[in-house]
């Protein structure tokens, strides 16, 4: 079987290794006291997508590529979310976690954050056995010190 997808990826034109991933979407929406958000979706400690959203872009949907055949996907999710605080000012938020998606392939999944933008994860509003969130800040989303 693997040889035959190889020779069909050849005659296509596919890289091989593209002709054994498969594939699920994420999208980022900014909320209504949101000015902009810049965030970072990792899968299994390599950078899949970056969203940047602002009022000409207040949503975005990604296509994240995963191997052919792998069950579970670590996953870490960084932000910085500018919003509007109650008194009118700009206040930034840092915003990360992580968790671990099962079987994600040819899910919807959505990034949201709580209320108060100090927490941020992956959902499939559909089936909530696809996401694991691990409450708590992704390592991989650390400055680097230098």
């Amino acid at each position: 079987m693997r040889k035959i997808v190889f020779l069909l990826a050849g005659l296509f034109g596919a890289h091989p290794a593209l002709a054994l991933a498969e594939s699920f979407t994420v999208t980022d929406d900014r909320a209504p006291i949101e000015i902009s958000e810049v965030s970072r979706l990792y899968i299994d400690g390599t950078l899949a997508a970056t969203f940047r959203l602002d009022d000409k872009t207040p949503s975005l949907t990604k296509t994240i590529e995963i191997p052919l055949g792998r069950i579970n996907h670590h996953y870490a999710l960084c932000g910085q979310i500018t919003v509007i605080n109650p008194e009118g000012r700009a206040e930034t938020h840092q915003v990360s976690s992580e968790g671990t998606l099962n079987r994600p392939e040819g899910h919807h999944l959505l990034a949201l954050g709580d209320e108060g933008f100090t927490d941020f994860f992956l959902r499939d509003p559909n089936d909530p056995e696809i996401a694991k969130h691990h409450p708590g800040h992704a390592e991989i989303c650390a400055s680097p010190v230098s």
